[in-house]
C-alpha cells in the first residue's frame, strides 16, 4: 500500500542532501522562528524561555532521526513556528484583556483513553448539545477572539496533508471546522510521536512536568470563551492518560470519559496509523520498532493513569467501552447523555445516525506486522485487562 504520494518521494530523494547538517541549525531555526512568532503578534517571547526550550529539544530530536525527508524536516519547523506564535498570542491577548484570566472553564467534560478507542466521535456527539462546546481545530492552532479567526491557515494545512497522505483522511478526520485534540495547544505529548520517533525525546517527553502545559491550554480555552456564550467544553485527547494528574490540577472540577477497547485491537489499529504518518517523515519505516515503542508507551500511560485515578472521586470519571459507541450505539449513547445530564434530542440523534452512518467498515489490523503477537499485549497488560475486562 502506498502510504505517501509518489510525487512527494520523489521531491524527497532530490532534496534529501539540502537538509545534511540540520542539528547546527536548530538554534538559527528557533531565532527565526521567535522572530516571526513576536512579527505577526506583535508580541515578546520574553518570559516564555521554558516553552522555547521545549521546542528546542523536540526540534533537536528531529534533527536526530535517521533518513529524516526534507518534508518531515520543513513540516516540523513550521510547526515550532506556529505554536510559538499561538502561544505568543494567546500572552498578548491575556495581557491586554485581564479579565479574560476570569472567565471560568467550568465542569469539562474530558474524553480520553487509548488511542483508536472512539474518542474522536464521542467528542463530536458531546459537542452538539447547545450549551456544550468543543473547540475546532481552527481555534486550537490559532487561538484568537472572535472575528479574527485563521481559519484558512488550517484549510491550507489539511489540504496539504490530504495530498501527501491520500489515505490519510481514512486513518484520522481533519477538518479545520471540526472538534479536535488538544493535542494542537499542548506542546509536547505523544501526539508527536505518531509521525516520527525523535531520539532521546520519548524519555524527556514522559519525565517533564506537564502542569505548565494544562495551564496554557486553560488560558487558550479562555481566550476562546471571551466575548461568546459560556458553554460547558468539550475537551479530548488519548494524550491525556499519561498525565492526568496534571490535567486535574488544571481542571479540578473536569468530568473524565474514559474509552476502553481491546488493547490488541487498539494498539495494531494505532501501529498501522504511525506508520503511515511516519512515512510523510522519514525515509525508513520500521513496523517492529513502532510496535515496541506503543507498546512500552501504553503500558506506562496506563498505570500512570490509574494511579492517578485513585486519587479521583468515583463520580469524576465514567467508563465508556468502545461496544458503546459501535455496535450497540443507538442504545448505550442516549443512555450515557442521560447520565451526564446532558440533553438528548433531535439535533443528537442526527449526529449519533451521520456518525454510524460514516463509519467506515471494520478492519483488521495485523499485530504481527509490528513484531508483537497477543501473547505480548497480555503479558505487559494484565493488570488492565483484568481490573476494567467489563469494559473491553
Amino acid at each position: 500500500m502506498e502510504r505517501v504520494a509518489p510525487w512527494l518521494k520523489a521531491v524527497n530523494t532530490v532534496l534529501t542532501p539540502a537538509i545534511a547538517g540540520r542539528r547546527k541549525k536548530v538554534d538559527r531555526i528557533i531565532d527565526r522562528a521567535v522572530r516571526e512568532a513576536e512579527h505577526r503578534t506583535g508580541s515578546t517571547a520574553s518570559g516564555d524561555e521554558a516553552f522555547i526550550e521545549g521546542l528546542r529539544v523536540l526540534l533537536r530530536g528531529y534533527a536526530d532521526i535517521d533518513d529524516l525527508t526534507p518534508t518531515g524536516w520543513v513540516t516540523v519547523q513550521q510547526e515550532v513556528t506556529d505554536r510559538l506564535e499561538n502561544r505568543l498570542r494567546v500572552r498578548k491577548l491575556h495581557a491586554l484583556n485581564p479579565e479574560i484570566a476570569d472567565e471560568p472553564v467550568s465542569r469539562p467534560l474530558v474524553v480520553t483513553g487509548l488511542p483508536r478507542t472512539g474518542t474522536t466521535m464521542l467528542q463530536r456527539l458531546l459537542a452538539v448539545p447547545d450549551g456544550h462546546r468543543a473547540p475546532l481545530l481552527h481555534e486550537l492552532m490559532h487561538a484568537d477572539l472572535p472575528g479574527t479567526g485563521h481559519r484558512h491557515r488550517t484549510e491550507r494545512l489539511v489540504d496539504a496533508l490530504g495530498k501527501a497522505v491520500p489515505n490519510f483522511g481514512a486513518v484520522y478526520d481533519m477538518d479545520a471546522d471540526r472538534p479536535d485534540s488538544c493535542v494542537f495547544v499542548l506542546p509536547h505529548g505523544i501526539g508527536h510521536l505518531v509521525r516520527a520517533q525523535p531520539p532521546g525525546y520519548i524519555q524527556w517527553m514522559l519525565d517533564r512536568d506537564g502542569a505548565a502545559d494544562y495551564r496554557y491550554l486553560k488560558q487558550t480555552l479562555q481566550v476562546l470563551q471571551h466575548g461568546r456564550p459560556r458553554r460547558r467544553w468539550v475537551l479530548r485527547a488519548p494524550a491525556h492518560l499519561w498525565h492526568l494528574n496534571a490535567l486535574m490540577k488544571a481542571f479540578p472540577d473536569a468530568q473524565l470519559l474514559w474509552t476502553h477497547r481491546d488493547p490488541a485491537a487498539a494498539l495494531a489499529s494505532l501501529a498501522s496509523m504511525t506508520e503511515t504518518a511516519t512515512a510523510l517523515t522519514t525515509g525508513r519505516v520500521d513496523p517492529a520498532e513502532i510496535g515496541r515503542m506503543w507498546l512500552g508507551l501504553i503500558a506506562t500511560g496506563l498505570d500512570r493513569a490509574r494511579a492517578a485515578r485513585r486519587r479521583l472521586p468515583a463520580y469524576a470519571v465514567v467508563d465508556v467501552p468502545y461496544r458503546d459507541l459501535t455496535d450497540q450505539a443507538r442504545r448505550a449513547v442516549p443512555a450515557l447523555f442521560d447520565r451526564l445530564g446532558a440533553p438528548w434530542g433531535e439535533p443528537e440523534q442526527r449526529a449519533l445516525d451521520a456518525s454510524l452512518a460514516d463509519r467506515p467498515a471494520a478492519r483488521e489490523y495485523d499485530l504481527a506486522r509490528y513484531g508483537l503477537t497477543q501473547g505480548d499485549v497480555d503479558q505487559v497488560l494484565a493488570d488492565y485487562q483484568r481490573v476494567f475486562a467489563d469494559y473491553l
